[in-house]
């Protein structure tokens, strides 16, 4: 299984790095309380609630 996390750098209200640093430490913490099997995909939002990305467990690797 792959976990893989996508981040539309063009699409966040704020600075790229801010952002991505806040998304990242956010959900750090948040991957405790999840189940990580394949299928699950999460909705990533920014600072202003914006979406621009997911998070997502595959099966396999993306060619």
């Amino acid at each position: 299984m792959r976990f893989v996390i996508d981040i539309d750098l063009d699409a966040v209200t704020g600075t790229p790095e801010d952002e991505v640093a806040r998304i990242l430490r956010y959900w750090a913490g948040a991957l405790k309380q999840m189940e990580l099997g394949a299928g699950t995909e999460v909705e990533l939002m920014d600072s202003t609630y914006t979406p621009v990305g997911h998070l997502r467990v595959t099966e396999a690797a993306a060619d």
